[in-house]
């Protein structure tokens, strides 16, 4: 199933095409597998049980913009760390006694867009192997910090959460196991859960048309590639309310836009060299220069209302990473949609780097790159949900 091409974005098509073809056998040549996706699944279990844990991912190449709103597909691959600062924990039990979808998040009944976007993914999965059964959906987000922020990426986790814990219940841990297969249906809550699916630095493929089962996530490094990678996260809140689903509608507007997605493929391989050494510097300058532009074209896509995400904390926290380079500490700050900041540094640095927020006045997460979506215990997920 091939996704839209939106009006007026069909003259890139080919080069984002092309830039696809040549990422994809650049990870073949560094010896990264592609999953098959599946074509034949297990029958459902109408009273399967599942949980899973997944971490939230910090951009590194980031993405804007919806290229098929249905589907949840981008203009543009992209990349991300997963991310320790916090984490969501989501429980699925198929129920054929339930007349429809209960869900309940972070203690309270699921409504509205957050019910709907939920309910997505239960039907993506039941249509699969054509279940009619209703589910029971309990799901929490866990943070380090006493301030959750905005722009942390608690949605791509929760889709990964979902996605996994959702699979896992109705057709079995092997299925859940095919990260290709597990991260196209996380997509279809949120984008970046797809990367959150797959941990660690993860790519995710991406172009306007591209088909449904080719739009998914891998992971780049390997298991001590960055084991001496530090992240700090920095929760900020959103004075205005910051809504990314507005920044989805706005970005394609911007002049900045299709310049944007044109010089991804590069960067992409650029990033995933980096990875193949280890380099996490280069992870780092990647993932604050591309802040720069996000925001820049988030800015820039409507004329009358500009969506400013940022707060005056974001350009200090700059700022002092400028100043830290300067005195040879190396620290690069990354942003998302939100105002929420990650540092990423060198463990060398780490208390270097969390004494520079504190001075600030801003509290801090110390972490580490986190893995993938993964299913765990049912009992011992059932305890974490109810300590909430």
């Amino acid at each position: 199933m091939h996704t839209s091409i939106p009006d007026g974005f069909a003259d890139t098509v080919p080069a984002m095409r092309a830039a696809h073809e040549r990422i994809l056998t650049a990870l073949d040549a560094a010896g990264i597998t592609v999953a098959t996706f599946p074509t034949r699944l297990p029958g459902p279990d109408e009273r399967g049980r599942a949980a899973a844990r997944a971490y939230p991912m910090q951009g590194v190449l980031k993405y804007h913009g919806l290229a098929d709103w249905a589907y949840r597909t981008a203009f543009l691959p992209s990349i991300s760390l997963n991310n320790d600062a916090a984490h969501t924990v989501t429980l699925v039990e198929f129920d054929p006694r339930l007349p429809a979808d209960e869900v309940r998040f972070g203690g309270q009944p699921a409504r509205g867009r957050e019910l709907e976007r939920i309910v997505r993914i239960l039907d993506a999965v039941r249509a699969l192997g054509g279940a009619r059964v209703a589910a029971r959906v309990t799901t929490r987000n866990v943070f380090k910090a006493r301030i959750a922020g905005k722009g942390l990426g608690t949605s791509a986790a929760g889709a990964a959460a979902l996605a996994a814990a959702a699979v896992g219940a109705l057709y079995g841990p092997e299925l859940v196991a095919n990260t290709r297969f597990l991260s196209c249906i996380a997509r279809l809550l949120a984008g970046s859960g797809c990367r959150a699916t797959a941990g660690g630095l993860a790519l995710w493929l991406s172009y306007p048309g591209i088909a449904h089962q080719d739009s998914f996530a891998v992971r780049l490094d390997g298991a001590d590639q960055f084991a001496d990678v530090r992240l700090i996260t920095v929760p900020i809140d959103s004075r205005i309310g910051l809504q990314t689903e507005q920044a989805h509608h706005d970005a394609p507007h911007s002049s900045f836009f299709k310049a944007w997605m044109l010089s991804r493929g590069e960067e992409i391989l650029e990033c995933l060299s980096a990875a193949q050494r280890g380099d996490w510097r280069v992870v780092g300058q990647l993932a604050e220069l591309d802040s720069m532009r996000l925001h820049g074209v988030t800015m820039s896509g409507s004329r009358e209302q500009k969506l400013i995400g940022w707060e005056p904390e974001n350009i200090t926290i700059f700022r002092m990473c400028n100043t830290l380079r300067a005195q040879g500490i190396p620290v690069y700050a990354s942003t998302d949609t939100g105002p929420t900041v990650v540092l990423i540094t060198h463990r060398e640095h780490e208390e270097a780097v969390s004494a520079a927020v504190a001075a600030l006045g801003l509290e801090s997460v110390r972490g580490r790159i986190a893995g993938p979506a993964t299913l765990i215990d049912i009992d011992a997920a059932r305890a974490e949900l109810e300590a909430g």
